[in-house]
Parts: C-alpha cells; structure tokens; sequence
C-alpha cells in the first residue's frame, strides 16, 4: 500500500529531473551559441592563415586593421601591400569573409538603418528642400561649377552647421586648392550664435600637396575615429579634382588617373557608410568645346566621378548676385532647383 502512496511523487519527481535536463540542455546550447559568437567577434587578423606579425604591420599600415578591410580588399591591393603571392591573398581574404556575416539582408534591414542616417542643413529651406532635407549621412555629395558659384562657401557652411545640429561633432577639412579661412569660420559661428574658437578647435584641417598626399590624408581619418576617437560627422574634399588634373596631363595618363580618382572615392564612400558620416566634395569643371548651344560647362572627372557620387548638384551664378543649385542626380529624389544668395551670415532664400 506505501509503495502505491509513493508512485505518483516518484513520477512527478522524474518530470522534473527531466524537465530540468531538457532546460540545462537548452542553456549549454545557447552558451555554446553565444560563445561561438564571441569567437568570431574577437577573431583578429593574426587569426587569418599566413598572416604574421610582420604582414599584419605592413597591413595596417595602410588601413587594414580588421577582418572587414581585408574582406572587402582585392588580391591585387594585398600583393601590392604585402608582396605575398596570389593564391595567399585569395586565400586571406576567402578566410576573412567566411568569418564574418557578409550575406544578403532584407529590404526592411536596411530601412531600419536608414533611420539612423543624418542631415546637415545648409541654412537655406530652399537648398534643403532640393536636397531631401540636408546633405545626407552614409554618401557622398558631389558640388561641381565654375569659380566663385558657392562650392567653398557651402563647405565652410556646413563645417558650422554641422557643430550647431551635433554639438561636440568633428569636421575634417582636406584642403587641396588653399581656400579655408578661419575668419570665415570665425563670421558664421557668430551669426548662429557659436563660439567661433570653439567650433574652429573641432575642425581638423589639412592641406593636400598632391594626389598621393589628398589619398593618404583621406585614409587617415579612420585614425581620427578609431585612435583618437572623434565623432566625425563631415568630410569635406576641396577640391576633388584639382590635384589630379594638374599632374596627370593628356590622354596618356588619362587611364591612371581615373583609377587613382575612382580609389580615392570608394574610400570616401566606404567611410560614409561605415561611420554614418557625411562627404562633401566640390569638383572643378571645364567647357566642352564641341557643344554649340546649351550650357557647355561640364564637371571634371568624367563618368568615375558621377558614378561615385551619391548626389550630384550643379552650382552656377544666377541674376543680381545669387547662385542656382541644380540636383542632377540622386537615387531617391526628383531633378530640381533652388535659387539662394551668399552672405556674411550664410546661405539667404530669395
């Protein structure tokens, strides 16, 4: 009879002990799961095969420094970096990829982080209007025209309203024609109500002597996130094309330097997008000489450049002092255009 009484509390005992080993299952798994996650997350470049202490010095000498850099690398950037042979470089980079998530993602992924995207406004409604509200984070913005149409002051504009919208924000200047001017700088603050020196202070400004120099200066601002630390929001290149076209002269070098171009702006576009940044390049431009009627002025740099861009305006003088912009291109808004005047305090509608 004690031994029928016991029967039901052995059973309930024996669910539970089950009930209980299913769940300590389920929990090894999922520290099995997170662990494996971890060990992917904490993989270096020492842990890709071949890969010393001495090729990882000569890789992130020039910028790799994670397994994504070396993921999205060619063979033929490794070679020239490292002087290993192809199949090694292949072999790294297949090594890189299968370590980290490089797979398709859904079309809501990407509107989810597309919310996380910034604008920097010009001052000026009309301006913002054409331009979806401000030049846009994670993309590059391309201002071409001829001089004096607004490019330079459009960057010293956004340089300022850039710290007034992100307080504490970092703004690098790679200057190629010597064209920024503290005073300037100076003059918009003190018509937003900013303390100039401390808004000078947050722009990092260097001058480009040549291509090489403009192309090393833009790889280094991962250094300014990484290593220093900085919340850069905006890039400004003045100008993109100038260098180039002064060293490369003639149908001979034309091949090199479209390269040259075209790797300086991946660069761009890949820190945009990898730091929600915003890039703005001004561009120089030139006459085409076989265009009999119409606005012959085109933009220099030809189809690499205007591929590269995210969005492309056009800006050029207007009647009584103003300045037109025309949006040429853009992935997601209409052509149009906006009329503004530039003054002391910024970019004024009409």
């Amino acid at each position: 009879m004690k031994q029928i009484l016991m029967e039901p509390k052995t059973i309930q005992n024996n669910k539970k002990s089950t009930e209980d080993n299913s769940k300590s299952k389920i929990d090894s798994k999922e520290e099995i799961i997170i662990k494996e996650e971890q060990t992917i997350k904490e993989k270096t470049l020492s842990d890709l095969p071949g890969v010393g202490p001495a090729t990882i010095e000569k890789l992130e000498a020039v910028g790799y420094t994670d397994l994504m850099s070396v993921a999205v690398a060619t063979p033929g950037e490794l070679i020239d970096v490292t002087g290993m042979t192809q199949a090694a470089a292949k072999k790294i980079i297949a090594t890189a990829r299968s370590s980290l998530d490089m797979g398709f993602e859904s079309g809501e992924d990407v509107l989810k982080k597309r919310e996380k995207v910034i604008r920097v406004s010009t001052g000026s409604e009309a301006f913002d209007a054409l331009v979806g509200g401000g030049f846009e984070s994670a993309a590059i913005t391309e201002c071409y025209g001829e001089f004096g149409s607004g490019k330079t002051q459009i960057g010293h504009i956004l340089a300022v309203n850039c710290q007034k919208q992100f307080p504490g924000s970092t703004v690098v200047y790679i200057d190629t024609e010597n064209t920024f001017r503290p005073d300037r700088i100076e003059q918009l603050s003190k018509s937003v109500g900013l303390d100039p020196m401390d808004v000078l202070k947050n722009i990092k400004v260097a001058k480009a002597f040549n291509t090489d120099h403009q192309m090393l200066l833009g790889e280094k601002v991962e250094d300014l996130i990484k290593k220093q630390g900085l919340d850069v929001k905006l890039i400004i290149v003045d100008s993109l094309t100038a260098h180039f076209r002064a060293e490369y002269i003639g149908r001979g070098t034309l091949a090199e330097r479209q390269q040259k171009i075209n790797r300086h702006m991946r660069d761009l576009a890949k820190l945009a997008h990898m730091y929600n940044l915003c890039a703005y390049v001004t561009n120089q431009v030139m006459s085409k000489p076989d265009q009999f009627f119409g606005d012959p002025t085109q933009a220099i740099g030809g189809h690499i450049v205007g591929h590269a861009s995210t969005f492309r305006l056009y800006l050029r003088k207007g009647k009584k002092g103003s300045r037109v912009a025309k949006l040429v291109d853009s992935p997601n808004l209409p052509e149009g255009e906006a009329s503004f005047f530039v003054e002391g305090s910024g970019l004024k509608d009409i």
